[in-house]
């Protein structure tokens, strides 16, 4: 078995083992490093195969440069991506990703896998390998959401549909009645979503990337296939709008938004309802609504977030978090204290008092 720098040549390859994994995520696709290239991200990717050359293990590393010569971080979400209990393997690749940070001066790795945070197994294993496991946060602290709404797919749609809360089925109903009609968008239409996305920051308080950004998305997943546009229309004009992204047999809920007009006539329960009938159609088997706070007292502010993903039947999942690989301690105290610190107070000269992202952007 032997760890590789995975090239241009492997991304084929490189993709396929990640698509078909169980645990496999967008996050961890050749495409995502590519988007995140545009941003100022280095994208590695590393790969453990064993002496048939048969892909065993893989993960996608985005590095960053800080503003201090010589000096990095890295992050792989929902990384790695394999048979997470096979320490050996597990092993071998992290050894790589290593030896690769700190040759690039990297202060610290951060992942947090796509596992539940019922894998004992897992969380004692990476302990084992160096990793600290950073605080279990309720809401929307980590980078990744830590609570999501997940909809297996793997029922008929009127199986789904019947599972639904009540309340929710009315509201996707009433959308119908008042002529709600969701179509799907092209690059040509992120103008219009970005618009709506605008309106809906300014009306609950959160910050959203650049338009450019959008662009650089669809050019980099759009293009494959990997992300899909959804526009709610009322009375000719677009209303709302979603944008999802497909990997594989899943699909994942990625940003939201509408319009301050109409909010009567129910687009988002249209939009979420269309995007399941269409990973359905599309051969998924698993649905994503994403973050959701886990506190689920019905005083927290995010409470209504939970309220509305829950009432599509989906399951709620806790992750086992984040961990850090730590390189460089001291600096890696500076990340840990000073620099929240400075977005903290940047935030609120940007915004006065700013809520949390309901839903946190993927970094």
């Amino acid at each position: 078995m032997r760890a590789v720098v995975a090239g241009p040549q492997d991304r084929e390859r490189y993709t396929d083992f990640v698509k078909s994994s169980p645990k496999g995520h967008i996050l961890q696709s050749w495409e995502w490093g590519e988007l995140k290239a545009a941003t100022g991200w280095v994208p590695l990717r590393v790969m453990v195969e064993d002496d048939d050359g048969t892909i065993k293990a893989a993960i996608s590393v985005l590095r960053r440069p800080l503003p201090i010569p010589g000096r990095s971080i890295m992050y792989a979400p929902r990384g790695p991506v394999g048979d997470l209990g096979d320490r050996r393997t597990l092993a071998v690749l992290l050894d790589l990703v290593h030896r690769e940070g700190r040759r690039h001066g990297a202060v610290f790795l951060k992942i947090d896998p796509d596992i539940p945070e019922t894998n004992e197994t897992l969380d004692k294993t990476l302990r084992s390998l160096g990793f600290r496991r950073q605080g279990a946060s309720l809401n929307f602290e980590g980078i990744q959401p830590r609570f999501v709404f997940r909809l297996p797919l793997t029922n008929s749609l009127d199986e789904i549909w019947n599972a639904m809360a009540p309340k929710t089925r009315y509201n996707i109903r009433l959308a119908e009645r008042r002529g709600v009609e969701v179509t799907d968008g092209g690059k040509e239409d992120i103008p219009v979503f970005y618009r709506i996305l605008e309106e809906t920051a300014r009306r609950d308080h959160f910050l959203i990337r650049s338009e450019s950004y959008f662009h650089h998305m669809w050019d980099a997943l759009g293009e494959h296939g990997y992300a899909r546009l959804f526009l709610a229309r009322y009375a000719g004009e677009v209303i709302a709008g979603t944008l999802a992204l497909t990997f594989g047999d899943k699909t994942w809920y990625l940003y939201g938004a509408s319009s301050n007009r109409h909010r009567n006539v129910m687009p988002n329960y249209a939009l979420q309802w269309a995007m399941i009938k269409w990973a359905k159609e599309n051969g998924c088997t698993l649905y994503d609504f994403r973050g959701v706070s886990g506190d689920l007292n019905p005083d927290n502010p995010l409470y209504g977030l939970y309220r509305f993903k829950k009432g599509f039947g989906g399951e709620l999942v806790a992750f086992l978090g984040e961990y850090d690989q730590v390189y460089q301690p001291l600096w890696y105290w500076l990340w840990q204290n000073a620099v929240p610190a400075y977005r903290r107070l940047r935030r609120r000269l940007r915004q006065g008092r700013a809520k949390e992202e309901p839903e946190p952007a993927l970094d």
